[in-house]
Formats: C-alpha cells, sequence, structure tokens
C-alpha cells in the first residue's frame, strides 16, 4: 500500500466559541507507518494551532491520548495509518471519547471516571501491624490477576461500553478490572468490601457482555473475562 495524503476530519468543539462541536478536514502528507498522534501533532504545529488532544509518553504507556478513530476507541500513538486508510485520499474520521463531558475538541473531563476508580478502592488493603519484610508472593498467586495489572487508566475501555454512555452512574469497565487486581491478590484482605461495592445496582451486574471494552484495550487486557470472573466471585464469594 502506498499512502502520500489523507484527510483527518475532526469533530471540533470550543466552549467558548461553539454552541455545538462540528466537523472540520485537514489534508495531510503521510508515510504508512505513520500514527496517528504524528498527524494530530502535524495539524497543530503547521496548519492549526487551536486543535487540542491529551498526549504525553507517545508510547502506548501513559494512556493519555485515548480518542475515537473510525469509530472505534484508540490511542493515537499506538495507531498505525496503514491500519486505519487503503488508499491514497482515504479519510480519518476522528472525535473524542463517547460517555464523559467534552472540554475541547479530544480533550475530555475524566473526573466521572478517575471517581468510578476511586470507590473501588484501587490499592492492597491489609490489617495489622506492618510487615518488616516485602510480602511474598507465589508465582501461581500472582498469574492469578496479572491481566488486570496491565490497565493504564486510558479509558478507552469504560468509554467504548454502551451501558456508559447511556448510564453515567455506572462503575464502568476499568474500574471493574482494577477491582479484580485486588480482589484476587492473595495478600489483600479487602475483597469483600470491593465485591460488596461492586454489588451495587450500578456495579458488574450492568454488564451486558458486549465485548466492546475488550476489544478496545490497548494493552489487550482480557475486560469482559476480568468482569465475569468478579460477577462469579460475588455468587460463590471467591
Amino acid at each position: 500500500m502506498t499512502v502520500s495524503t489523507v484527510t483527518l476530519r475532526i469533530r471540533r468543539y470550543n466552549p467558548e466559541l461553539d454552541e455545538e462541536p462540528h466537523w472540520e478536514s485537514y489534508g495531510v502528507d503521510v508515510q504508512p507507518g505513520d500514527r496517528l498522534l504524528n498527524l494530530l501533532m502535524t495539524i497543530k504545529g503547521y496548519e492549526d494551532g487551536t486543535l487540542t488532544f491529551r498526549r504525553s509518553c507517545a508510547h502506548g504507556i501513559c494512556g493519555s491520548d485515548a480518542m475515537r478513530v473510525n469509530g472505534v476507541n484508540r490511542l493515537a500513538c499506538k495507531v498505525l495509518v496503514k491500519d486505519l486508510v487503503r488508499k491514497d485520499g482515504d479519510t480519518i474520521t476522528v472525535e473524542a471519547i463517547k460517555g464523559l463531558p467534552v472540554l475541547k475538541d479530544l480533550v475530555v473531563d475524566m473526573e466521572p471516571f478517575f471517581e468510578a476508580y476511586r470507590q473501588v478502592k484501587p490499592f492492597l488493603m491489609t490489617t495489622g501491624n506492618e510487615p518488616t519484610r516485602e510480602r511474598l508472593q507465589s508465582v501461581q498467586d500472582r498469574q492469578r490477576f496479572d491481566d488486570t495489572t496491565k490497565c493504564i487508566l486510558c479509558a478507552a475501555c469504560t468509554t467504548s461500553c454502551p451501558v456508559y454512555w447511556n448510564d453515567g452512574a455506572y462503575f464502568g469497565p476499568a474500574a471493574i478490572v482494577n477491582a479484580h487486581r485486588f480482589i484476587f491478590d492473595s495478600r489483600d484482605e479487602g475483597a469483600d468490601e470491593r465485591l460488596e461495592i461492586l454489588n451495587d445496582a450500578e456495579g458488574v451486574w450492568r454488564c451486558r457482555t458486549t465485548f466492546n471494552c475488550s476489544e478496545a484495550c490497548p494493552r489487550g487486557i482480557e475486560v469482559t473475562k476480568a468482569i465475569q470472573e468478579v460477577k462469579r466471585a460475588l455468587l460463590f464469594r471467591r
């Protein structure tokens, strides 16, 4: 495939100027191996400095540049032009992730997302005296929750969920994934407390198993599987 130009169709919104979001298009010279983030930075640097989006590490670790690309949640720093277009002149559609308030252009207010994350108490909970050495754990015990330690809190899974789009009170996949990480940690003593939190009407039972979350996760976490394991833990209390 040879690609020399593409059109980026970006959903723009400036609360100081716009009553409603609108679409703007930009032509960009590209190479097939370019990342979408490169294209956005080219537009911001050379065509329109008002374009606003989050980015930081540019290596798929910080999770700050999650956005909706051709209708699917992706990290702009990980998705390549060659995976988005078929021929020269094709259009790539970019918009903010859904389900969170848009602050400006591709930037959303992440506070509702992090509030749900905080509610599941995503930290090690123990009782008794502090140990004098590291809390040891077997390889097998670590493997039980290893997959859900990979979460980078990008919100790609949560904002790909149709339930979350229509019910902002739902904890969402990312919060459940981070609860899973501690519920199944053999060193933790707060599993029952977290399970009760997720047994709420807006907890794990709101999941409809559409698998959007698993498909959207840039880290390859089996999000839907983790949610189902939390459901089973609630039913059988581990």
